[in-house]
């Protein structure tokens, strides 16, 4: 379901994996996602908690970092995304998560919405 929400955002991907766990000793690189969308171009790391807070989308941008940092150690070039998924979402987290460029995705009746990141730049998701 998730593949089929981000398409109807203008986001194609064509592969989906659960609980992605990086383990790079060698690099002091350890981190999981919970989701990863990928294509040819783009990977789109998706975190999910069931009450999102603050210190978790800091944390998750810590991640995102490492992530990149992960990507280009392995000459991987593709734009790395991130998306929150909430449970519950407060407004002001929900606010910080758009403001620091992931996209928030949370349950509406029986499935779910993506709303699109406010920056940075204005209106564009962040890129690592």
């Amino acid at each position: 379901n998730l593949m089929t929400e981000f398409e109807k955002i203008g986001f194609i991907f064509t592969e989906a994996s659960g609980e992605v766990k990086i383990t790079d000793p060698e690099h002091d690189l350890f981190l999981w996602v919970d989701a990863v969308l990928k294509n040819d171009d783009m990977i789109m790391a998706v975190d999910i908690k069931t009450k999102p807070t603050i210190d978790d989308i800091h944390d998750y941008i810590e991640r995102m970092e490492n992530l990149r940092r992960y990507a280009d150690l392995r000459d991987d070039k593709r734009k790395c995304l991130g998306a929150i998924a909430g449970v519950v979402f407060g407004d002001s987290e929900k606010t910080f998560a758009l403001k620091k460029g992931f996209y928030v995705i949370e349950p509406s009746g029986e499935t779910f919405t993506i709303l699109q990141p406010a920056g940075p730049p204005a209106g564009q998701p962040r890129e690592w």
